[in-house]
């Protein structure tokens, strides 16, 4: 599946990417650094309703958010070296928890990963416009 998106139009994009995941919980998003990942995230976030402020796990790792629906974690491996790190992280836990978990840089411990992975591709089509792939 393939969307395209602008800052003004995300918040559409996101609600139909919700439906587009058909119900996947671990959504794995992959893109080059200033892409729009974490932008995005926030939109999704925002379409679940979280209302607490969503920002970038990039030095926590994991965020934890609230919402209707239950729990949702947004985890950046950025800064993680390989799975084991990840593990010691407690990523695997949340991956594996049942709740929604949206992460950033997932290459960093590929094979910690549920099979039923959402794979996203975020990539820059021009200042303002985003493509996003999901596999």
């Amino acid at each position: 599946m393939q969307l395209q998106c602008t800052l003004d139009t995300i918040r559409q994009t996101a609600r139909r990417f919700w439906e587009l995941v058909d119900g996947r919980k671990v959504i794995a998003f992959y893109g080059n650094m200033g892409a729009g990942k974490t932008t995005l995230i926030h939109a999704l976030c925002d379409e679940k309703g979280v209302t607490s402020t969503v920002g970038s796990p990039t030095f926590s790792i994991i965020n934890e958010y609230a919402y209707p629906g239950g729990r949702l974690f947004h985890i950046d491996l950025y800064r993680l070296k390989d799975e084991e790190e990840a593990v010691r992280a407690g990523v695997e836990d949340c991956l594996y928890s049942g709740d929604i978990c949206l992460v950033e840089w997932p290459g960093r411990a590929e094979g910690i990963f549920p099979e039923d992975t959402a794979r996203v591709e975020v990539q820059v089509v021009d200042q303002a416009t985003r493509s996003i792939s999901i596999l």
